[in-house]
């Protein structure tokens, strides 16, 4: 870990500052807790989310997204430690590209540990973004670990950018929709997502 450093803070809109109903948040780690799947905000866009540690929840997001099992999601996480807690080593150029991050950034790790085994990529590699959204860190606070984290839409369709844009198949296909930030009109853009490699090779995905 990089001392005295922190994650860039990604997410300054006023949306952010506001309140969330803790009702609301209540119900999403509910559903979570018992195996279900919910639709969430995130630093970026809207997500489809569960447990990350529950196989058969993240199987339910695969069947919802009609999308093969091979490929791999992501995984938010709400603090460095717990970042650290679900990869095995995370290298010091990890640590410089948080630092040096202005847009939320998911930086994919080998060797991913703590998480279902139907989450990580065939080569055991996964992506995992530090939150600073305020309802999707509370979400990892309250799971006390990861919550998986894939775009809202049916897979090869576009990526909504707003909750309005959401697909009635996705919103009704998960077991609880959350309340907070459904009326934003703005959308958010997906992550950077950068991979590294054995020996620090840094790849850029997106």
């Amino acid at each position: 870990m990089n001392p005295g450093s922190a994650a860039k803070r990604s997410v300054t809109s006023e949306a952010d500052a506001a309140r969330y109903d803790t009702d609301d948040l209540n119900e999403a780690v509910r559903v979570m807790k018992e195996g279900g799947i919910i639709l969430y905000p995130t630093d970026t866009v809207w997500g489809i989310g569960c447990d990350a540690t529950n196989a058969d929840a993240i199987e339910k997001i695969f069947r919802l997204k009609r999308r093969a099992d091979s490929k791999s999601m992501l995984a938010l996480v709400s603090s460095e430690g717990m970042l650290q807690r679900h990869v095995k080593e995370v290298p010091e150029i990890a640590w410089q590209l948080l630092d040096a991050a202005v847009n939320p950034m998911t930086i994919i790790y080998d060797d991913a540990r703590g998480v279902a085994p139907n989450l990580p990529a065939e080569d055991g590699s996964l992506g995992i973004r530090i939150t600073d959204e305020r309802f999707s860190r509370a979400l990892c606070d309250r799971m006390r670990g990861p919550v998986v984290s894939t775009s809202a839409n049916i897979s090869g369709k576009p990526t909504p950018m707003t909750f309005s844009e959401i697909s009635g198949e996705i919103k009704e296909g998960v077991d609880y929709v959350c309340r907070f930030r459904r009326e934003e009109k703005a959308g958010n853009r997906p992550s950077n997502i950068i991979k590294i490699t054995k020996g620090n090779i840094v790849k850029v995905i997106r």
